[in-house]
């Protein structure tokens, strides 16, 4: 049994997709497209973002959102602002706890 390939015509120019005539580049942003042209060709849109580029999403001419690569944009930072104030804060010396402080606060509001 033959299997039949292909022919692949290379004389003619490749197509361009739809949701390529409707992004605009802009110098600070970069690729840009409105939602509603997102909206129309949102399968042709995440095959040009899945191939590695980033594109705006605007609404009114606002930037309202970034459409990228999974795995693209670095992890989240980790949180440690707690322990680097804790070690910023003086050692206890002694005096109430706030345990005391606050059952002296209840006591004297009549709780």
């Amino acid at each position: 049994m033959k299997t039949i390939k292909p022919i692949k015509d290379t004389s003619l120019p490749p197509q361009e997709t739809p949701v390529l005539r409707e992004i605009s580049s802009v110098p600070a942003i970069g690729q840009v497209i409105s939602v509603r042209a997102a909206k129309a060709h949102l399968s042709a849109l995440l095959e040009l973002v899945a191939g590695g580029q980033e594109v705006t999403i605007t609404s009114d001419g606002e930037p309202k959102a970034v459409l990228s690569r999974v795995g693209q944009r670095g992890g989240r930072k980790v949180f440690t602002g707690t322990w680097a104030h804790l070690k910023k804060m003086p050692p206890w010396r002694g005096g109430p706890t706030a345990e005391e402080i606050i059952r002296e606060d209840r006591d004297g509001r009549g709780w």
